[in-house]
């Protein structure tokens, strides 16, 4: 072989390494392409897994923070529960009433029987419920009282005069009828006298004329009548009749009258009314054991041009049934209840209103709880917990069955405190041991958590009706007394100015008072107003 053909030779076997070593090059660049695709991938993933985990430690430090808010809520919520007494508890004699120290906790015998107790209490209420649904209504008396009897008597035909028939009876049917009220003009004629003019000479010194003075009235130089006052005033405060409402009844009647009359007339009648408005805050806050609440009362603000919410205050001699309403601008301010108990001394028995806290321990004054309110705050507890709402209640519901009990029995006070002091005090108490040991189930928003932050609180104020048999278990007459308030309030809608509300806290004050000594209303207004003119001076 020439050198020439061992040269190609060469080449071309140098061609095929070149050729070989190139294939491996370029398999070597696609493993690294590969490796660098893949490296890229992996970070790619590590940012994201990066990104997870901030967000990760982001809801971690969230649900921390969740929790030490709760936590901050639960403390608060203790303190709040239990903070007022320090862990001390009411005392073992109820004559005492100052806290003592001892550990409460249900036991599983008083947990088993307090479930048989709820148990029970829902089967009577379902009783209750069917017997009522399937209770047939028995027809009430129409008749209240003794209406006067117009007789038509009906006769058969040709038996009058008729010697052949014998009347051996009657048959009696009735139907009530009614007149419409009638307005008619009342007139005092007054005859006048002159003495003869024979006489005239012979005695100069005698009065020529004569006529009889005129009787006074509410409302000199007026037409108004008192019986037409005391119709205005029961319509407004008893029937709940707006003015534009009676005016539209007077102009059937044939009186025509205007909002400006009937406003000047109930204005002065309220002024003239006043002293006795006075006499009767007087005596009620001369008792020793009143009950005090208030409703809100919507009062025209001038300034503002709109209704806004004012407030009615309501004082109630708990044993003769006398009631007061007091109008402060519409204040429920603590002030207000300042000015209106701040001086007085006896029990005082409210709601849980806050701002009767600031009365607790003041020289002179007892205040007492009203178990009604608290038995309402765990009936708007059951659809969210029925179980301890329904033990909370059964509590409740030995504290009434006591109490009915002796209403029927027609205990005297002194046997009242007795029983009271035997039996629903250790009710009391364990009530308070079963709050104690359910109060870390509940948040303080939940309405389990505000209704056991607003028995537990006030508990001695709670347990103090026992300390007197005079005392009420709640609150309800006072609330009775205002039911009138709170009527007028959806017909009448809103005072007219603060002035129109001091009006009414009178007229409702005298009102209440009358129906609690059961006064027949419109025959004691109508003498009262008659006897104002002459008797003002001393009232």
């Amino acid at each position: 072989m020439s050198e020439q053909d061992l040269e190609i030779q060469r080449l071309r076997e140098e061609l095929a390494a070149l050729s070989t070593k190139n294939e491996n090059l370029l398999e070597e660049q696609a493993r690294l392409l590969a490796e660098k695709n893949q490296l890229l991938t992996l970070k790619s993933e590590l940012a994201q897994m990066a990104g997870v985990v901030n967000k990760l430690r982001a809801e971690k430090e969230e649900m921390q923070q969740v929790i030490n808010d709760l936590r901050s809520m639960m403390a608060w919520f203790r303190k709040k529960l239990f903070g007022s007494m320090s862990e001390k508890h009411l005392p073992l004699d109820p004559n005492v009433l100052e806290p003592t120290l001892f550990d409460q906790h249900l036991s599983e015998e008083e947990q088993a029987k307090l479930d048989a107790e709820v148990k029970a209490m829902e089967e009577q209420n379902a009783k209750l419920i069917e017997v009522k649904a399937h209770k047939r209504e028995v027809r009430k008396p129409i008749l209240s009282g003794n209406l006067p009897i117009e007789e038509t008597h009906i006769y058969p035909e040709g038996v009058q005069g008729n010697p052949d028939y014998v009347e051996i009876g009657v048959e009696n049917t009735d139907t009530l009828a009614i007149r419409p009220a009638k307005m008619y003009v009342k007139r005092i004629v007054r005859h006048k006298f002159v003495l003869r003019s024979q006489l005239q000479i012979e005695d100069p010194d005698r009065q020529t004329f004569l006529i009889a003075p005129l009787p006074e009235t509410i409302r000199p130089k007026s037409m108004v009548d008192a019986s037409l006052l005391a119709d205005i005033l029961i319509n407004k405060y008893i029937y709940h009749l707006p003015f534009y409402r009676q005016i539209q009844k007077y102009k059937e009647l044939g009186v025509l009258l205007n909002d400006a009359t009937i406003n000047d007339w109930f204005t002065s009648v309220c002024e003239r009314l006043r002293p006795l408005y006075d006499k009767l805050r007087e005596q009620i806050m001369s008792s020793d054991y009143i009950q005090v609440d208030e409703s809100t009362l919507p009062v025209i603000d001038n300034e503002k041009h709109r209704a806004v919410k004012g407030y009615m205050w309501a004082v109630r001699n708990a044993l003769t049934g006398d009631v007061y309403f007091h109008y402060d601008m519409g204040s429920r301010s603590g002030d207000t209840a300042r000015k209106l108990i701040g001086g007085y001394r006896g029990a005082v028995q409210t709601d849980g209103y806050e701002v009767y806290e600031s009365f607790e321990n003041t020289p002179g004054k007892r205040m007492i709880g009203c178990w009604a309110h608290v038995r309402r705050k765990f009936v708007e507890a059951l659809d969210e917990n029925k179980k301890y709402a329904s033990e909370a209640i059964v509590y409740i519901g030995k504290l009434y069955k006591i109490e009915e009990e002796m209403r029927d029995a027609g205990l005297t006070p002194d046997e009242i405190k007795e029983r009271r002091q035997k039996e629903s005090y250790p009710v009391i108490q364990e009530f308070e041991k079963w709050m104690d040991s359910v109060a870390n189930a509940f948040t303080p928003k939940s309405r389990m958590g505000k209704a056991l932050v607003y028995t537990y609180t006030p508990l001695p104020r709670l347990s103090r009706y026992v300390l007197d048999g005079r005392y009420n278990i709640d609150n309800n007459g006072i609330e009775n007394a205002i039911r009138p308030l709170a009527l007028g309030r959806k017909n009448f809608l809103f005072a007219g100015n603060h002035d129109a509300a001091v009006r009414a806290a009178i007229v409702y004050s005298l009102f209440s008072s009358c129906k609690a000594a059961k006064i027949e209303t419109r025959t004691w207004l109508e003498d009262v107003l008659k006897r104002i003119p002459s008797s003002a001076t001393t009232w």
